[in-house]
């Protein structure tokens, strides 16, 4: 078996993240800069090793410049300190069809933490410039506090300004290399 290597195509991909805002809202942000790096066994995602995804946090965007540099203070990702967020894959699990788990590590603020996020598999593709595309989609839930974010006010009413809980969406088009 050969060792294939795949990157990210950035054109055809995107992360985003929602979060709660005076639990009435959600506000959605997203980073524009990103990589995504996949070893696997020929073309077969199920054997993939060497999932790395990294993120650089002062390309969060969440349209609202005030908030993207809130975001970017020590209040939240502290980007000065830590300016990526890493998340490595150590085992893929499908679960029949084209769903599976990705189980690893996330990197958050210095913090490491087991994350699973589900992945659906969207297939395999040659484009018409003759390269080989894998698709995926990416979902996942994380709670901010359990890497360091835990900035926070409370309304006049007693209710939190940001929730706790993080929800991670993301579409992937990896390219393979030769």
């Amino acid at each position: 078996m050969a060792n294939t290597k795949w990157i990210l195509d950035p054109t055809h991909s995107e992360v985003q993240f929602k979060v709660k805002h005076l639990m009435i809202t959600t506000v959605t942000g997203y980073f524009q800069s990103f990589q995504v790096e996949v070893d696997t066994e020929d073309d077969d995602f199920s054997k993939a090793s060497n999932v790395v995804f990294t993120a650089d946090v002062n390309s969060i965007n969440t349209n609202n410049e005030q908030r993207d540099t809130h975001l970017k203070s020590p209040d939240f990702f502290d980007a000065e300190t830590h300016s990526e967020i890493r998340f490595v894959g150590n085992r893929y699990e499908t679960s029949g069809g084209d769903s599976a788990k990705l189980h690893g590590e996330l990197t958050v603020r210095g913090i490491s933490k087991p994350v699973t996020v589900d992945v659906e598999f969207g297939g395999i593709v040659v484009d018409p410039y003759g390269q080989t595309k894998a698709g995926f989609t990416v979902t996942g839930k994380i709670s901010r506090k359990e890497f360091g974010l835990t900035w926070n006010a409370v309304t006049e009413a007693g209710s939190v300004v940001v929730s706790d809980d993080i929800r991670l969406q993301a579409e992937i088009q990896l390219v393979k290399q030769a």
